[in-house]
């Protein structure tokens, strides 16, 4: 298991706080991520959520979760994702998202990323991570793909 996934265990030894804590140190990792606020919800390999908060801070002009702020969301879930399940002779970089805007997104928003086991042990280039912003009554507001670039390290 990876790093990320030992803190993320031991950060959840301690109920409630440990999340929040964990969620501050992760987003430390890449600035803007602190951003939304997040709380990373959970944490496996294979599959991550991430709560955007409904907060004044991540509204657009309409007073919903703002598209950038969900997008930002998806892609904290993924970036937790990829670090807890890519085998540790391969590496990651993000090289694009297409997502598609399906409700507007009014409550606090659980951004959710997905990949299968098989598509980390055989990747060598193209990886696609399934993505979607759920509403809290179980609508989906946001939904697309973050795709990867996954190659071997270099010795």
């Amino acid at each position: 298991m990876s790093q990320l996934y030992d803190l993320w265990k031991s950060f959840n030894r301690v109920p409630v706080v440990g999340k929040r804590a964990f969620s501050v140190a992760f987003a430390k990792k890449a600035p803007y991520f602190g951003s939304i606020h997040p709380l990373v919800n959970q944490l496996r390999p294979n599959y991550a959520e991430v709560i955007v908060p409904n907060r004044k801070g991540n509204h657009n002009h309409i007073g919903t979760v703002h598209a950038i702020a969900l997008c930002n969301g998806l892609e904290m879930a993924m970036g937790a994702l990829a670090e807890v399940t890519i085998p540790r002779d391969k590496r990651w970089i993000p090289k694009g998202m297409t997502v598609s805007y399906t409700a507007k997104a009014s409550t606090d928003i659980t951004c959710i990323a997905e990949t299968d086991q098989e598509q980390w042990d055989t990747a060598d280039g193209d990886l696609a991570v399934r993505v979607k912003g759920v509403r809290e009554d179980g609508t989906v507001a946001i939904e697309g793909t973050i795709n990867l670039w996954v190659t071997p390290k270099k010795k």
